[in-house]
């Protein structure tokens, strides 16, 4: 009985160990995102903006795993970091962006940004003091002996949050069809490339033959 309650110790012993052991790292980097995330807002060197960006999206995903979502982290690490922000970079470095001169054009718009940051502000706190329903139903993890990780995900999105799914993939929508014309409208000073055109080239429209005679220039 003795030996009984001293493995059961030694048990709970390792246990409490284990958790704060996990319970720091959490935090350790908790602060790593928070630290990048205000990196991303204040640094003046537009590179390193994404830089931070991406060292954000690392944290997050580590965060994931200790939350026991690993698809979230490795959807996280994949699409955000290999691609999204990958392409912000590439992006970034080619346009040779000057905060400078960008940052007049960006003061007008400062109380428009402050007021969507109010309203974003307000809603986290609704969610967060007033309906504490929905955070109960959004916390709440089903089975994992039953379901893994992707099935639940799967049956939360395509049946309670269905609605909001798909309004989501709208409003990507709309915001793609926005780069795309604000990308292809006509700019004076700017040669636009005719695919068709290149391709119906034929030799004697691009290559002329010059006769020149000895001793004159061409």
């Amino acid at each position: 009985m003795g030996r009984t309650n001293r493995i059961s110790s030694k048990n709970g012993l390792t246990l409490q160990i284990k958790f704060m052991y996990y319970s720091i790292l959490f935090y350790i980097f908790s602060f790593f995102v928070i630290l990048s995330s205000i990196g991303v807002i204040t640094s003046k060197n537009p590179v390193y903006c994404v830089l931070y960006l991406i060292l954000a999206f690392i944290n997050s995903a580590i965060l994931f795993l200790f939350l026991n979502a690993e698809f979230l982290a490795m959807l996280l690490i994949v699409v955000y970091v290999g691609a999204v922000a990958v392409l912000f970079l590439f992006v970034v470095m080619m346009l040779n962006i000057t905060v400078e001169e960008k940052k007049s054009k960006f003061l007008k718009f400062k109380p428009l940004s402050v007021i969507l940051g109010s309203i974003i502000l307000v809603e986290f706190l609704y969610f967060l003091i007033i309906d504490n329903a929905t955070l109960e139903k959004l916390s709440s993890t089903p089975n994992l002996e039953q379901k893994n990780n992707t099935i639940s995900l799967g049956n939360i999105l395509y049946t309670d949050f269905a609605l909001l799914f798909q309004m989501c993939g709208i409003i990507l929508l709309v915001a793609m069809i926005g780069a795309i014309v604000l990308t292809l409208r006509k700019r004076p000073g700017v040669k636009k490339q005719i695919i068709k055109n290149q391709v119906d080239t034929k030799k004697d429209d691009v290559i002329e033959v010059v006769s020149v005679n000895n001793n004159e220039g061409a």
